[in-house]
């Protein structure tokens, strides 16, 4: 028994030994309740509305009122005509948008079906499928207001799915797997490679050797560089050829863009192995630290816009974010850099930044 007891104490004492391992144990827990219990919303709010209504009258005025008194839709405008939604889809400042008849107010007191179409940005397939059954849900409900005032007129109401009318998944899972997969690879196994020359003892031996410590960084990722570029390349050919996911924009422009993402997260490893002392550290602080925010905070599976302001708010440094709205908008939606130089310019700013932090630091200890 005192054996037993005496054994217990000595893995206790390695635990307690090393700080930081222990107080990420002790703390992920809460963090993973908090991202779960905030982060994992069905409900989608702040959808972007569009209103195309040629000819404005009473009728359109009233469901106009009836999308600005719903606290699930932003309304961006009332246009005149269609014109300006197929550039608001493709850069999402539209969500969904509402064409209305231009001859509404008459056609409600006539005999003919009132036609309304729906059109919903469905590159997020299960997203598209909710905004589109809340925007029918205030359709239906106006409706029922017209007919008391003007008879048992019909309400056809065309939805169409933008981008993914067959509202495929793959065309939501696999962007967000492009980014999983070189967040493991590129950030994770980054980190934990060059914590177990610090653990092991090697990093003495590279320290009397003649390579300049920024040499020592660069040959510690190049490896991982050419690792998640080809991931990348399994990844989009499985996609292709295997699901059948359209590639609508520049192949070129993607792989680009996925090497500017690659770079970021070894950047994000560097940056864990300069802090970790172990790569049981290493790797408990990339999966707590790279890991749950690629998978809840970036738009990966639940709509950032549904999320409460401080969740938002954080979302934001999170680099997957603005790669998911990169790799959706070539793939999916066919979008050139003209649309997506925004995130670029982020995602690359991020990538400086991390880079000159991370490879500082580490040269640093290493000096």
């Amino acid at each position: 028994m005192r054996s037993f007891i005496g054994f217990v104490r000595k893995e206790a004492f390695h635990i307690l030994r090393d700080k930081q391992t222990f107080w990420i144990m002790l703390l992920m827990p809460l963090v993973q309740v908090l991202l779960f219990g905030f982060a994992v919303r069905t409900d989608v709010y702040d959808i972007r509305l569009a209103i195309v209504d040629p000819a404005p009258g009473p009728a359109s005025r009233a469901l106009v009122e009836q999308f600005n008194a719903s606290p699930r839709f932003r309304l961006m405008g009332v246009y005149a005509s269609t014109a300006p939604l197929e550039v608001g889809f493709r850069e999402g400042t539209f969500r969904q948008a509402i064409v209305l008849p231009s001859d509404l107010d008459r056609a409600l007191v006539g005999r003919a079906p009132v036609p309304v179409e729906l059109v919903t940005d469905a590159a997020d397939p299960n997203t598209g499928s909710i905004m589109q059954a809340y925007a029918s849900a205030i359709l239906q409900r106006w409706h029922g207001e017209q007919v008391q005032r003007a008879g048992g007129v019909r309400l056809d109401v065309a939805a169409r799915m933008r981008f993914n009318p067959t509202l495929a998944s793959v065309n939501l899972f696999v962007p967000g797997l492009i980014a999983l997969v070189l967040t493991m690879v590129s950030a994770m196994m980054t980190s934990i490679s060059i914590t177990r020359e610090k653990e092991t003892g090697t990093m003495e031996m590279l320290l009397v050797s003649p390579l300049h410590p920024w040499a020592i960084v660069v040959g510690k990722v190049v490896p991982y560089v050419v690792l998640g570029f080809a991931n990348v390349l399994l990844v989009l050919g499985a996609a292709r050829e295997v699901f059948g996911m359209p590639l609508r924009g520049s192949i070129t422009l993607l792989l680009a863009e996925s090497l500017l993402y690659i770079l970021t997260a070894l950047a994000l490893g560097i940056v864990i192995s300069t802090r970790a002392d172990t790569q049981r550290t290493a790797m408990i602080a990339a999966m707590a630290g790279l890991l749950l925010p690629t998978l809840l905070l970036s738009g990966f599976i639940f709509p950032i816009d549904s999320m409460p302001a401080p969740l938002r708010v954080i979302s934001n440094i999170v680099p997957a974010r603005w790669f998911l709205i990169i790799v959706r908008g070539i793939m999916v939606k066919g979008a050139g850099i003209t649309t997506l130089w925004q995130e670029t310019v982020i995602l690359a700013v991020q990538t400086l930044v991390l880079l000159v932090v991370g490879a500082r630091r580490l040269a640093i200890r290493l000096e």
